[in-house]
């Protein structure tokens, strides 16, 4: 108890002032990276790069003030830099799947597959991209639901990008009883295809028979647009086609089965 109180008696006021230096300087470090994000917002760079490169600088300057301090107080930094390096080993070694993550979020921000904004489909889920952090992605699906996802999952799976072509086309297709004119169906259907004017003209929608079923000739639509317009010509044109048949009395098959029964004596 006498050494611990001689000790802060001389090096107190000194301990004190480290402390409020450090202090000072932890608020100076989150006040000057949030500057840094709002300068990398305002002058139009990617969004996805805001949040990684702000956290790296953050991580970083703290990282370099605790070495700082730990010098100021007589710590040889050498050796704690030694027993860092140690324990990083031995938390590499335990967290090698998390670190992963993060290697795998360093190539995605690298190679840029998709960015802030983006519709993307992988790892069994699907969603708009909100941000891209340093061990996981995080998407927003339609619905309004977060979903994270850890970054190795998508960079070593297949991954679909909905929102890097500027036009995608509208597949769907129609079932026709075998009673029924096909041709007739085909025309109701291109009919319908070329008079919504979100349809691009080049190229030209196509109307064919892509199969034939058990219960139905199929008729698949194939048709071009602009990204922005796919979901809005896709609900408009199932709704449209089934209040055409019904008015041109076209039916749409269901499945059903002849079943024949002999009777033995």
């Amino acid at each position: 108890m006498e050494n611990f109180k001689e000790i802060i008696m001389s090096q107190g006021p000194g301990i004190l002032i480290g402390l409020i230096v450090f202090v000072i300087l932890w608020i100076v470090i989150n006040s000057f990276t949030s500057m840094v994000g709002r300068t990398i917002d305002k002058r139009g760079v990617d969004p996805t790069l805001s949040p990684f490169v702000t956290t790296m600088i953050q991580l970083s300057l703290k990282i370099a003030l605790l070495l700082s301090l730990a010098s100021h107080y007589g710590i040889k930094t050498t050796s704690f830099i030694a027993i860092l390096g140690a324990a990083g080993l031995a938390i590499g070694m335990a967290l090698k799947d998390s670190l992963s993550h993060f290697a795998s979020g360093v190539i995605l921000l690298w190679y840029r597959p998709f960015r802030v904004g983006d519709y993307i489909e992988g790892a069994g889920t699907s969603g708009t991209v909100k941000e891209i952090q340093l061990f996981s992605t995080i998407l927003l699906t339609p619905d309004n639901k977060t979903i994270i996802i850890p970054n190795g999952s998508l960079l070593n799976g297949t991954m679909t990008n909905y929102s890097t072509q500027e036009r995608r086309r509208v597949d769907i297709t129609f079932g026709v009883a075998y009673s029924d004119d096909f041709e007739k169906a085909k025309r109701e259907i291109l009919s319908l295809i070329e008079g919504d004017s979100r349809v691009l003209k080049d190229p030209a929608p196509l109307v064919r028979v892509i199969s034939l079923g058990d219960n139905s000739v199929n008729i698949v639509s194939r048709s071009w647009v602009n990204k922005a317009d796919y979901w809005g010509v896709y609900f408009d044109l199932m709704e449209g086609v089934k209040k055409r048949f019904d008015e041109t009395g076209l039916n749409f098959p269901f499945p059903q089965r002849e079943v024949w029964h002999r009777q033995t004596d």
